[in-house]
């Protein structure tokens, strides 16, 4: 059976005889046409992002994508004379995108050639592939979650933190205090199950393992009693940033298992990953028990084992990891270990959580 391909994060446009019909500074009016449009529409609704790159003149681009009523459609647009590869590299940068999730779609040849030659990872699409990319599997999500569907608004959403942040004068904690975050930690649910296995898909920079749990795995968790599947969600004034974390713990006497540690890259610069593991080794220390921690170390999750090395968690042994060996899947997966102590809640944001702790 065939391997299935990395899905599609976000769609590149280029825009003259690609996006519309015609060239801007030429003709006198460009086309979009409907059958175009629909495209645009549906990958937003399937939670597939979407930029341009175009050489142009930005302003006249930009009015004429507003006119055509599809400018809301495309994040962090790249409009200028330079090369395609930059502002392929740019948008990917701009939305912590792998270029491995990056799709290019121009009809011109050579520009196509050039990203392919600068940015190899980068799939490459003619305007005449345009009308065939939403039957495409790498185009196609098996499951699509509430959170997929309003996945541009979030990231527009996070644009304009951004840009409040930037004229934020103060602190970086004041910022953050300023913004009325609240994260909550709650028990998965039969519906929350699709977003989970999502995250476990789509989160590479903030996974521990890389492991992933399908659904019907997922679903045989909530129905252990050993289990604890919870999911993390954030929000602020600005909105909700959805699901940004999943957390899969097993309980053994005396340790707890940390399996699986998933944050979204978007949420690293509120602090979500180091609240969330002082709440989690707090809990623990309430019960009684230590920490085990599973950690594969790729090239992409530094900023996860930076996070662990920062909680406290360590490769010393200990003998409440004896209970768990062969619980791991494989031999590249590390398990740390942390000797438990109560830890103050977060000063940034408001924290609504279960109690994870045995009833006594």
């Amino acid at each position: 059976m065939p391997e299935k391909p990395t899905l599609v994060k976000c769609l590149v446009w280029d825009l003259d005889n690609t996006l519309w019909q015609g060239t801007l500074l030429e003709d006198a009016e460009v086309r979009l046409p409907d059958e175009v449009r629909a495209v645009i529409v549906e990958l937003d609704s399937r939670g597939i992002l979407q930029s341009v790159a175009s050489k142009n003149d930005h302003d006249l681009a930009w009015k004429r994508l507003e006119e055509l009523g599809v400018a809301e459609y495309f994040l962090v647009p790249q409009i200028s004379w330079g090369r395609k590869s930059d502002a392929v590299t740019t948008i990917a940068k701009e939305l912590q995108f792998a270029p491995t999730t990056i799709a290019f779609v121009d009809d011109t040849p050579t520009e196509r050639a050039e990203v392919a030659y600068h940015v190899p990872e980068v799939r490459c699409y003619t305007e005449q592939d345009v009308l065939t990319l939403v039957d495409r599997p790498e185009f196609s999500p098996e499951t699509v979650t509430e959170d997929a569907r309003r996945r541009r608004e979030m990231y527009q959403a996070n644009a304009r933190r951004t840009v409040e942040k930037d004229s934020f004068n103060g602190p970086d904690e004041d910022f953050l205090r300023s913004l009325d975050l609240v994260m909550e930690i709650k028990r998965a649910d039969q519906e929350d199950l699709t977003r989970v296995e999502e995250l476990t898909l789509r989160t590479s920079q903030m996974n521990a393992t890389g492991v992933h749990y399908s659904d019907s795995a997922l679903r045989g968790l909530l129905a252990d009693p050993d289990h604890e599947v919870l999911t993390i969600t954030l929000t602020d004034r600005f909105g909700p940033h959805g699901a940004v974390g999943v957390l899969l713990l097993e309980r053994h006497p005396g340790v707890w298992h940390l399996k699986l540690l998933a944050t979204s890259c978007r949420v690293v610069t509120f602090g979500a990953g180091t609240v969330l593991l002082n709440w989690l080794v707090d809990q623990a220390a309430r019960a009684g028990v230590h920490l085990a921690a599973d950690f594969r170390p790729t090239d992409r999750n530094r900023m996860m084992e930076i996070a662990y090395r920062f909680a406290g968690f360590t490769q010393d042994a200990c003998d409440c990891l004896n209970g768990i060996a062969g619980n791991t899947d494989g031999d590249d997966i590390q398990c740390l270990h942390l000797v438990t102590a109560r830890r103050e809640g977060p000063t940034t944001m408001r924290l609504v959580s279960p109690d994870l702790t045995p009833a006594s």
